[in-house]
């Protein structure tokens, strides 16, 4: 994934909605780009959150609402056949025996299908299957969902912003 530019100011919706989830998904990749596996492992002092367990749940994201929740389809490895209600945090606790290098990958891929279906759909588009999430026997709008994904992006590109300077105290990245 290349680094993003500041989204555009004059564009269509769908271009500045798929420029500003691109930025944040570049922040991301710029905060985990370069650590080793025990760097990605990182805490801080009142959480057990890490990179690694941040870069396989927005992984997880990005399949779950575009693939699974979008268009019906069964979530991609390694997320398919995870008894989610037996391991809710599955990804985070899991991410630490992952290599960094196939996270970052797992990652890229993720966010290279979601792309594609948004490029794809309308905006106005509903989801294929009807939520088990926020509103049960809801069908979102694919631009619910990228709005969405834009929020919770940004979210954790805060939370990376702090575990990497923790893991090596690099700043502005």
């Amino acid at each position: 994934m290349e680094d993003q530019a500041e989204p555009a100011l004059r564009v269509d919706e769908r271009t500045s909605l798929a420029q500003f989830l691109d930025a944040q998904r570049a922040a991301v990749v710029r905060l985990v780009s370069g650590l080793d596996k025990d760097q990605l492992a990182t805490t801080l002092p009142t959480s057990d959150l890490t990179l690694a367990g941040l870069l396989k749940h927005l992984a997880l994201v990005e399949d779950s609402w575009f693939q699974e929740e979008f268009l019906g389809r069964q979530i991609p490895e390694p997320f398919a056949d995870v008894d989610w209600d037996a391991d809710p945090d599955w990804e985070f606790r899991t991410a630490l025996d992952d290599d960094p290098s196939w996270l970052l990958r797992r990652y890229e891929e993720a966010c290279e299908r979601s792309r594609s279906v948004v490029a794809s759909h309308s905006l106005d588009d509903l989801s294929v299957a009807t939520s088990r999430r926020i509103d049960r026997g809801t069908h979102y709008s694919l631009r619910w969902i990228v709005l969405h994904l834009i929020e919770e992006t940004a979210r954790h590109a805060g939370h990376a912003d702090l575990l990497r300077q923790a893991a090596d105290g690099t700043t502005g990245v």
